[in-house]
């Protein structure tokens, strides 16, 4: 049998190259994936929220990606043409270790110690100024990612802006959200929000449907009132809108409104959402 020394040295590298991709490709699939988090969580060191300051709102083109219309767990999602104008109330989250490091919608990578957050149809950036609404704190984030997808939360922080705010211990917070036009932002040199400004006078509610025809509103009230739940129902017009509203509460915190509308959801009512007057 002839022996030929060059090709079997070659035929040895090649075994040990593909072995080492085969061990590379093992150790790189064994690895957790962020999603193996079933509950999102802060970091493990103290940060210092104090020292990190607000975005600076800037004009900005718009970004390439995360700017089209878009449908996440079968639901369709329409982006705003502008965020001019925007100016809404609802329940803030916040999402952290998670997400930390991985691209957010418009491509950038997403670092919960910075002043950002995800909105589900604001256009990609936009710096808001987030209100809390309980104690009045304030922040200017600029908005850079898509979500968040829970049907009662109109607006995902940073970790560090939920910090600053005051709302990780409790993991949500009633807030307004207002759309900041960069320009004129810096021409009334609002460097500041004013944080002392406290709103306390909100109330929480479910919007449960609306419609432009009075009875198919009461037929809902009346579904409603036969789970027998004990919070208040009421039919009102929108004349703005045109529209008939049928609303269940107040309720005393967002964890009860959340549990409230989970009850909906299982007795068909599945389009109750979280507003706040």
């Amino acid at each position: 049998m002839h022996f030929n020394i060059e090709t079997s040295f070659s035929f040895y590298l090649k075994v040990c190259c593909l072995t080492l991709v085969a061990l590379s490709i093992s150790a790189c699939s064994s690895k957790p994936s962020r999603y193996a988090l079933k509950h999102d969580t802060g970091p493990d060191r103290y940060v210092n929220h104090h020292s990190v300051a607000d975005a600076v709102p800037r004009s900005e083109p718009k970004s390439r990606g995360g700017n089209k219309d878009y449908r996440v767990n079968g639901k369709s999602y329409r982006v705003l043409s502008t965020s001019k104008g925007y100016k809404k109330r609802g329940v803030a989250s916040w999402y952290g270790k998670k997400f930390h490091g991985h691209r957010t919608s418009n491509g950038e990578i997403y670092d919960m110690y910075q002043m950002s957050a995800a909105h589900k149809s604001l256009p990609l950036p936009t710096y808001v100024r987030v209100t809390h609404l309980k104690n009045g704190h304030s922040v200017i984030l600029r908005v850079n990612d898509r979500g968040p997808f829970h049907r009662n939360r109109l607006i995902d922080l940073s970790y560090v802006a939920a910090k600053k705010l005051g709302i990780t211990a409790t993991g949500t917070g009633v807030v307004e959200v207002e759309a900041i036009d960069p320009e004129k932002y810096h021409a009334s040199k609002r460097q500041k929000t004013q944080n002392k400004t406290s709103n306390p006078k909100f109330k929480i509610y479910l919007q449960a449907g609306a419609f432009s025809q009075q009875q198919n509103a009461h037929y809902l009230q009346d579904r409603i009132i036969n789970l027998d739940l004990p919070y208040s129902t009421s039919v009102k017009f929108d004349p703005y809108q045109k529209l008939y509203k049928v609303r269940l509460g107040p309720f005393a915190s967002v964890d009860v409104a959340d549990t409230v509308s989970d009850t909906l959801y299982k007795n068909q009512i599945n389009k109750a959402y979280i507003v706040v007057d």
